[in-house]
């Protein structure tokens, strides 16, 4: 009887710890291009069933193989500027005279959910993202390990003319003098390791007393029975 009783107390404390709710939170990955936060990007993505893709909307053309809605959302200058005057968007940047923006209303969907939402984005975005919902971010930043390693990963992807490259190496050095700006930062010298570390700064995220809005009651609920 007794060990019937201690099982079912167990099993009663289990239901109680899973009805601590969450915020979701925005996790975000920037780096110069070609140091590795899209491979990250996707590894999560499809390692971790709570993350989703915060899919931004651009004005730059559609790569080969790109899906509208499921890569980006590819709209027009005028559509875009649009959505920036209605306050549509979280964060919006410039980047090699393309506009890049992160609409809002899903991403706030999301959170309230307690679904994580995956930013992959450059320095400018992640500052807005900060000043706008700083208590809900938490950022990394990808370093490649060294400038050669860098180019020769931009030359073998093969999605860009030899100027656009030229260009994306050109704008690294800017690109890298921000990563202090960051919570975290994941040195790519080893894709398994980078990505070990990502999913370990992630889940020490989603940890933070702030983020689990049920864990007031929970605690008090356990005051209670003492």
């Amino acid at each position: 009887m007794a060990m019937a009783g201690a099982r079912k107390a167990k099993r009663k404390g289990k239901r109680a710890a899973r009805k601590i709710a969450r915020r979701g939170l925005m996790l975000v990955l920037s780096s110069p291009s070609g140091a590795g936060k899209t491979t990250l990007s996707r590894m999560l993505l499809k390692a971790d069933k709570s993350v989703e893709l915060s899919v931004s909307v651009t004005t730059r053309p559609r790569r080969p193989g790109e899906k509208h809605g499921r890569d980006y959302f590819f709209i027009q200058k005028p559509q875009f500027e649009k959505m920036v005057v209605n306050g549509e968007l979280l964060e919006w940047a410039e980047v090699f005279g393309n506009l890049y923006g992160t609409p809002r209303a899903p991403v706030e969907r999301a959170l309230a959910a307690g679904r994580d939402v995956l930013f992959d984005i450059d320095w400018q975005g992640t500052q807005q993202l900060g000043q706008t919902a700083r208590s809900d971010m938490a950022s990394i930043f990808v370093l490649p390990p060294s400038i050669p390693e860098l180019e020769r990963r931009l030359r073998a992807r093969a999605l860009d003319a030899e100027l656009v490259i030229r260009g994306r190496m050109a704008k690294a050095g800017d690109e890298l003098s921000h990563w202090f700006e960051y919570d975290y930062v994941v040195l790519n010298d080893d894709i398994e390791r980078a990505f070990a570390d990502v999913r370990q700064i992630l889940a020490a995220e989603r940890l933070k007393r702030e983020r689990l809005t049920g864990l007031s009651d929970f605690v008090r609920g356990l005051q209670a029975k003492l």
